[in-house]
């Protein structure tokens, strides 16, 4: 809607590239969150297993 709005093709990328940044930020946000709720119950090796996923997940994204 916004893209529709300034109608700016310059705009458009800039949206488009703060919407890209946007996904991968609350991904890790909400998933430090959780481990801070959960640190005690987590083994160590399970957080960085975790973590170690949620990299790959976001280097698969961005080797497309």
């Amino acid at each position: 809607m916004l893209m529709i709005k300034f109608n700016d093709l310059e705009k458009a990328f800039y949206i488009n590239s703060l919407l890209a940044l946007v996904g991968p930020v609350v991904l890790i946000v909400t998933t430090g969150i959780g481990l801070t709720g959960l640190s005690e119950k987590i083994s160590l090796t399970r957080m960085v297993c975790l973590f170690s996923g949620i990299l790959l997940i976001l280097y698969s994204l961005k080797s497309s």
